[in-house]
């Protein structure tokens, strides 16, 4: 059963770009890591600073170890950018 993890992400002021590159490291990264399906970027056409980033996994549990493979400073240009906690969430698809 695949599961999406999605997460609402906002730049700070003026780094929607450093944000967008942050996101695509992390989106190469994760990937590669086993029981990932996937990985979607969205940007808000009516918000340049709002990003959607969706990873699809086998189950929960391969999105929960798989976090611990991740290196840690990938996430510091990522952190920099950011306006605030992403919101995420888990979701099961219904139609694919």
């Amino acid at each position: 059963m695949t599961v999406a993890r999605h997460y609402i992400i906002h730049a700070k002021e003026g780094m929607d770009a450093e944000l967008e590159t942050a996101l695509r490291a992390v989106a190469d990264a994760v990937r590669s890591l086993s029981g990932c399906e996937g990985v979607e970027m969205l940007r808000d056409l009516g918000n340049e600073r709002r990003f959607v980033f969706i990873e699809q996994w086998a189950d929960i549990d391969a999105h929960k170890a798989a976090g611990a493979m991740l290196d840690k400073g990938l996430f510091a240009p990522m952190m920099a950018a950011l306006d605030g906690p992403p919101d995420g969430a888990y979701f099961d698809y219904l139609i694919r």
